[in-house]
């Protein structure tokens, strides 16, 4: 009974990622619309990278630790480049997103 927090926790997290992945965004009336399209969707895949990259990195200070705490040094080393790939998802989910920004703001 002691893993159920965490589980529910998990679910939580999961069902709010979910729903912020699937809200549509804004409607506008002006511009291109499959620039649009393009823009929306470039959003989306920086929305994903980012949620990918955090959690990837939580994964890794979490392996980190673990690894810190056993005194397993190939576990904590693995929890590190865990780290160095969820930031590297997280920087390429910031960048997509503000390009969709960009293409949106120059389609009105």
């Amino acid at each position: 009974m002691k893993s159920l927090p965490w589980i529910l926790a998990a679910v939580g997290l999961g069902v709010a990622a979910y729903v912020v992945m699937n809200t549509p965004g804004p409607e506008y009336a002006t511009g291109n619309d499959s620039i649009e399209d393009a823009a929306r969707r470039t959003s989306a895949w920086g929305s994903k990278n980012r949620i990918t990259g955090k959690g990837t990195n939580l994964g890794g200070k979490l392996k980190e630790g673990i690894g810190n705490l056993t005194g397993n040094p190939d576990l904590a080393n693995e929890g590190v480049v865990d780290q160095v790939a969820g930031s590297v998802k997280d920087a390429a989910g910031a960048v997509a997103q503000a390009a969709g920004e960009t293409i949106h703001e120059f389609n009105r």
